[in-house]
């Protein structure tokens, strides 16, 4: 029984999976997306979008724990240099899954596993790097608005709202409809 099993076996031994997956990866971050069946595409997306995320510190350590993982000194290279600059203001999510349909040979359902900021149908900025992420909190959101418009410039920005602002076209005052002849 697997009760409480959260891993994906994929019907591998340990060894088996590490390198399976281990594989898939290191095609992704080469090629930016391939195509497998969804069971290994989600497995895969479990695995390495840790490994995205410790590549956005760039330093000894860390490309120490990802070469650990990947044996690849170019898929390293590529994913501490390429793709660690487009995600870095990404807070998590850098891989999508999208579904294919059944396989011709053995009726397995495929999928495509892509890096969400590598594709350029979807991506909104072509080329773009994106900035690092605004990190929030949901505790004291107001006060720090309240303060900004306080400070020193509020006089400033009230008048140049007000600049902004045109007065609406005023409305022409309509016809006076003439009285219908009765019969």
């Amino acid at each position: 029984m697997r009760h409480g099993d959260k891993i994906k076996n994929l019907s591998r031994t340990a060894s088996h999976r590490r390198a399976l997956l281990s594989n898939l990866a290191i095609q992704l971050i080469t090629h930016k997306k391939i195509v497998t069946t969804v069971a290994k595409a989600k497995a895969l997306r479990t695995y390495v979008e840790p490994l995205i995320t410790k590549a956005k510190d760039n330093d000894t350590h860390q490309r120490r724990v990802v070469f650990s993982y990947l044996q690849d000194k170019v898929a390293v290279a590529e994913l501490f240099g390429a793709v660690a600059e487009k995600i870095g203001g990404r807070p998590g999510g850098y891989t999508r899954i999208i579904k294919l349909g059944a396989r011709v040979g053995d009726n397995a359902e495929t999928a495509l596993i892509e890096l969400v900021d590598f594709n350029e149908i979807y991506g909104k900025g072509k080329g773009e790097a994106a900035a690092p992420a605004k990190k929030t909190r949901r505790s004291g959101g107001k006060k720090k608005g309240a303060v900004e418009a306080k400070g020193e410039g509020a006089e400033t920005a009230v008048a140049e709202k007000t600049a902004e602002e045109k007065p609406a076209k005023e409305a022409k005052p309509k016809k006076e409809a003439k009285p219908k002849k009765e019969k």
